[in-house]
């Protein structure tokens, strides 16, 4: 019979091997960040329901519309870059808290804006929370993931990203089933648009009480020469072998002489590190191929191309459902197959589907100004576009959130991932706010575009994407 300090070890290295136990405690802690990804989610998609309601309640033209609509994105946009500087000050776990106070604010003053611009306004202050908790929430479950599941991890944030979306959507659905309308009054005389918002208080409330219950990054905590505390963290995640000698090397590839800033940003040549616009081209042709374009309007196009409302929020919820299903299988497969075929893969079948939904919409009779879809063209315009979600769920979603985590080198990886998220909220902004007009000239050459950026986006990833697959994060370099 094997002796018990064999069985000891057995065990530690068990731990060390599958993660079985000291596994279970990471995927809590990271589950725990990746709300913040929940609250994006739900923040992102809960206008989805509101819409038709807000622009007939306020009287909204096409354009306020769309602002209304993308308001949120230039908060997120603000907050993306300022929550890199504040995580390397103020800490990991201060970022999310503060976010969380935002989302709590966002849904007691959009649930009662008196006006369109107080309902912009704290759609604003709303994206502000979401850009910071889009920054935050990768980056600290990169620094507190063993590098050999640290894929499947980090696609936990897109898992509730999809995840919110789905329950916002859901939720936006049984409010309006149960008032009979959007625009309808529901409880305590308040209509049901304004409980879609209002809503979002839950969650905030639940991601700010859980962020009180996981510990700090250790990364953090020792670019911060909290040496001890880190050591004691890292020694519960990944076990006490060689503890020692891995704090060490973190703090080599942390060393600095001055305070964290965007100079961080530059390689030793003084120039923009070539990494940086990697990740930055990477975050744009994310929100470039058009998908929250289905999640932001989606009940709003199927509308208008001849379905009823009712109708509308069950297409949409479809889709949310099966964006959540491909994140999962993205999860499963991401730290076998690796990053960058999977990004190969969903760039080809989001041309291919993209591309089918122009041409759709470009051949469909127009009514009134709007197409209206007949006879199959119904089905494979809906087969199409959630089959985008499929190729997006899969790849681009959870993926480049991944990439992002992993690709800068530890003293640049919040500003990095601070400076590339705002990309993306600009270009999810340019999209969004966009859109409307898109819509009114022609959804084949919106759809079209999207292709062409889907297609451009394969050239992207073959050109410039490196596979980070098994690395640890103190192998990246800039």
């Amino acid at each position: 019979m094997p002796s018990s300090s064999s069985t000891a070890a057995n065990r530690q290295t068990s731990i060390d091997d599958d993660g079985v136990l000291g596994g279970r405690g990471v995927v809590r802690i990271a589950s725990v960040a990746a709300l913040g990804g929940l609250l994006f989610g739900y923040d992102s998609a809960v206008i989805n329901g509101a819409v038709s309601a807000v622009q007939s309640h306020f009287q909204a033209d096409a354009t306020s519309l769309g602002f209304a609509v993308a308001s949120a994105l230039l908060g997120a946009a603000a907050g993306a870059l300022l929550a890199g500087r504040l995580a390397d000050r103020l800490g990991r776990l201060a970022v999310m808290r503060i976010a969380a106070v935002l989302f709590l604010v966002s849904a007691i003053g959009t649930g009662f804006a008196p006006s369109l611009w107080v309902l912009i306004l704290f759609r604003i202050v709303g994206g502000f929370g979401v850009g910071m908790a889009a920054v935050i929430s990768p980056a600290y479950i990169a620094e507190i993931a063993p590098s050999r599941v640290r894929g499947r991890l980090g696609a936990l944030q897109q898992l509730a990203i999809v995840s919110g979306i789905f329950i916002s959507l859901l939720i936006d659905f049984i409010i309006a089933e149960m008032a009979g309308g959007s625009g309808e009054p529901f409880w305590f005389g308040l209509e049901a648009w304004r409980w879609m918002f209002l809503a979002m208080a839950v969650p905030a409330i639940l991601y700010g009480a859980l962020s009180l219950s996981i510990p700090e990054s250790p990364r953090f905590l020792i670019a911060t020469h909290r040496l001890s505390e880190a050591k004691a963290i890292l020694t519960k995640l990944v076990g006490a072998a060689n503890i020692d000698a891995k704090v060490e090397r973190i703090r080599e590839t942390m060393e600095r002489e001055k305070a964290p800033s965007w100079r961080d940003l530059k390689s030793p040549n003084g120039r923009i590190a070539r990494v940086v616009w990697i990740g930055l081209g990477l975050a744009i042709f994310q929100q470039f191929i058009g998908i929250n374009v289905i999640f932001y309007y989606s009940n709003v196009l199927w509308v208008a191309v001849g379905f009823d409302e009712g109708q509308a929020f069950v297409i949409t919820i479809i889709s949310a459902t099966i964006n959540i299903v491909t994140t999962l299988i993205a999860i499963a497969t991401i730290d076998r197959f690796g990053r960058k075929p999977l990004l190969i893969i969903g760039s080809i079948a989001m041309t291919v589907t993209l591309t089918t939904m122009s041409i759709i919409f470009g051949t469909a009779n127009v009514v009134n100004g709007s197409p209206v879809l007949e006879g199959a063209q119904g089905p494979i315009a809906l087969i199409a576009a959630n089959l985008f979600v499929v190729a997006f769920g899969m790849s681009w979603g959870p993926v480049v959130w991944v990439l992002l985590s992993e690709m800068f080198p530890n003293r640049m990886r919040a500003a990095g991932l601070s400076l590339a998220t705002g990309g993306l909220w600009v270009s999810n902004w340019i999209i969004t706010v966009t859109f409307p007009g898109l819509k009114d000239l022609s959804l084949a050459l919106a759809y079209g575009f999207y292709a062409l950026c889907a297609l451009l986006s394969l050239f992207f990833v073959l050109r410039f994407i490196e596979e980070t697959k098994g690395k640890e994060l103190e192998d990246v370099q800039g």
